[in-house]
């Protein structure tokens, strides 16, 4: 016997209601705006016809403050899994035009099942981020609310890859969630993001301040670092999730979506030995070699606004996925300072999660010197990369370029960190400190008693360079695998990623290490 017609047009009449979440005139209104709405989102992040909703009937269960005869469809969430590129990832997406897509009971219930369904599948998850904040009327629950979301951001993290999208805004307590989350992408438009807003900050300091200051795109992306990439819109910033899951397992214990080509391609790069400056002062763009080195050129920056003396971002070479991190010479001569240690030690410890090999470019002079650095702590921030390469399992592969000094040396990874090979090009100087500090240290008294002071020194720092400083002194004394020619360094990389892939490695039994935050 079939079922009875009631039914059917019951559920279709449920189902339509639903899904217009807050009707066609707010869906207008964001349309007006250059934003698309929470379902437009999803639909334009998944494979047609693969998304699966969960919840889609859940609505709010408070009765008081004026809502009890209020229907918020979905509960201004809504959420599932679809498919990307052939795998299964979860999302979250808020819906503004639904109570200004603020979070309560249901609301968060609905993101916490969701979270827990993904861990248990072993999947990616992507949160939409476009709220208003707590719903007010619902007090504590609200909280708390936050709270299992936040502590299932904690569960998650270096299990499942997370993804945040602040595609609206995303105020107070709401902002933390994404901050626990790996990658943080923003639109410039529409889009901000902030623990006190101007009227608080005023009402609380007397500090009279903006909100493109505190809360924007480019704030979070270039001044507090609190964001990984900045997109235009709500479709770049899609799109850029989708590209950025294309070098991410699923979870922890998959492989990265490695594609080795057949056969290895050794053929020398010529054009690599023009890179180099015949003045080791000169800087020069990292980002020149890193698209030599990487599989058609593509590599995609990470954090790239953000403390630009330390380039980082994910690539492949000949099929093998990659992160890599490399000193940029040409922004504070390529030191590091306390923002890009930071910036480092976080990206290191998401590759060694995720079991992405490690491709470190060296060009490093030292730490950055200066009362506000010393006062700011770059003793402890600069001891996170320490811990970070330390303590990091995967295969760990480093190219001395040129400079290799001092401390910034083994915060670069050096075999002594545990890099499992070390190259070095000709042009490579490691040493405790540059020819120039080190003669008029240790030759102060000759050089200030010569004829020529000048020529002096000139004679002391080409043979302290040589003697001292030479990659060929590193390499005698086994500190280096090999002294190798620029046009070979992508052959190399090539080799040493595919004969370090199977690297296991295990450390003394603990519960984890305490990095120094």
């Amino acid at each position: 016997m079939a079922i009875a017609p009631k039914f059917l047009s019951n559920l279709a009449e449920r189902r339509k209601k639903a899904l217009a979440g807050g009707g066609a005139e707010k869906l207008a209104a964001r349309h007006e705006k250059g934003l698309l709405s929470a379902r437009e989102r999803v639909k334009a992040l998944f494979e047609p016809h693969t998304f699966l909703e969960m919840g889609l009937h859940a609505d709010h269960d408070c009765h008081d403050f004026g809502l009890a005869d209020k229907s918020f469809p979905g509960d201004g969430v809504i959420t599932g899994v679809g498919y990307i590129s052939g795998h299964p990832v979860a999302v979250f997406s808020q819906d503004f035009t639904v109570g200004g897509g603020a979070l309560g009971r249901i609301h968060s219930k609905k993101i916490c099942d969701l979270m827990d369904y993904a861990l248990k599948a072993g999947i990616p998850v992507i949160g939409i981020n476009d709220s208003g904040g707590a719903r007010i009327q619902e007090g504590d629950d609200s909280l708390s609310g936050y709270g299992q979301v936040f502590f299932r951001n904690v569960l998650a993290s270096g299990v499942i890859p997370q993804i945040s999208i602040i595609a609206g805004p995303c105020a107070g307590g709401a902002a933390y969630s994404p901050a626990l989350t790996d990658f943080l992408i923003m639109t410039k438009k529409n889009a901000n993001m902030f623990i006190c807003g101007p009227e608080v900050i005023k009402a609380a300091t007397g500090q009279t301040v903006t909100m493109e200051e505190i809360g924007s795109a480019a704030t979070n992306a270039a001044v507090s670092g609190n964001v990984h990439f900045v997109t235009e819109d709500d479709a770049g910033a899609i799109e850029l999730a989708k590209r950025l899951l294309g070098y991410l397992p699923a979870n922890n214990l998959m492989d990265p979506p490695h594609r080795p080509t057949p056969a290895l391609d050794l053929a020398p790069d010529p054009g690599m030995n023009e890179l180099v400056p015949a003045d080791a002062k000169a800087p020069f763009d990292i980002l020149k070699v890193i698209v030599r080195l990487t599989d058609k050129g593509e590599f995609l920056e990470v954090h790239k606004d953000f403390a630009k003396n330390l380039v980082v971002g994910f690539g492949r070479v000949q099929g093998i996925v990659a992160g890599f991190v490399a000193n940029q010479s040409g922004v504070k001569a390529g030191t590091l300072d306390i923002d890009s240690s930071d910036k480092g030690a976080r990206f290191i410890r998401f590759c060694n999660v995720f079991n992405i090999p490690i491709v470190t470019l060296v060009d490093i002079p030292g730490f950055m010197p200066g009362v506000a650095q010393e006062r700011g702590g770059i003793i402890r921030h600069g001891a996170k990369m320490l811990f970070a390469y330390a303590s990091a399992t995967v295969p760990k592969i480093t190219f001395i370029l040129r400079k290799a000094y001092g401390g910034a040396y083994l915060a670069m990874c050096s075999s002594d960190m545990g890099a499992d090979a070390v190259y070095a090009w000709p042009t490579a100087e490691i040493a405790v400190m540059g020819a120039e500090g080190a003669v008029k240290i240790l030759y102060k008294k000759e050089i200030a008693a010569a004829k020529d002071p000048k020529a002096k020194e000139a004679e002391y720092v080409a043979e302290y360079r040589e003697k001292f400083a030479s990659p060929y002194e590193a390499a005698r004394k086994g500190m280096i695998t090999d002294v190798i020619e620029p046009a070979q360094t992508r052959a190399i990389l090539a080799m040493a990623l595919r004969n370090t892939l199977s690297k296991r490695e295990t450390r003394p039994p603990k519960k984890h290490g305490n990095i120094p935050l």
